[in-house]
């Protein structure tokens, strides 16, 4: 049996996804599409990231939730806001059946977009 093929653009990675995912990571994908309008949207370790200089976030869909990866210190200052949330060093996790914290990850974003402009950050740390 020949395996599928990897997706080699964002769209096709939101079409092989789960369908519950699907919808989620439509608007996610806009939502960072317009956080960060110069950034080249690449695959990355096979899911969608944004580049602008350095890698800003990337996103990616799981059995029951999807993953937003904006790195550890972007999530910092909203420690407080991401309490509801599943969270590790880098991750936040968005469970399938509840909607987007749309205002929240523009935060974010913008966040992370700024540091990567104001301090050259690094994706990982």
């Amino acid at each position: 049996m020949i395996p599928p093929s990897k997706p080699k653009t964002v769209a096709a990675y939101i079409a092989a996804a789960p369908p519950e995912s699907r919808p989620l990571l439509r608007e996610l994908r806009a939502l960072l599409r317009k956080a960060a309008p110069k950034a080249h949207e690449v695959l990355k370790w096979g899911q969608p990231a944004y580049e602008q200089e350095r890698i800003l976030f990337s996103f990616s869909a799981h059995k029951s939730h999807i993953n937003f990866m904006p790195t550890g210190p972007a999530m910092v200052p909203f420690k407080k806001d991401l309490v509801r949330f599943r969270t590790g060093k880098d991750t936040i996790q968005l469970p399938y059946g509840a909607p987007l914290p749309k205002a929240l990850l523009r935060r974010i974003a913008a966040y992370r977009l700024r540091q990567v402009k104001e301090t050259d950050a690094r994706w990982m740390y």
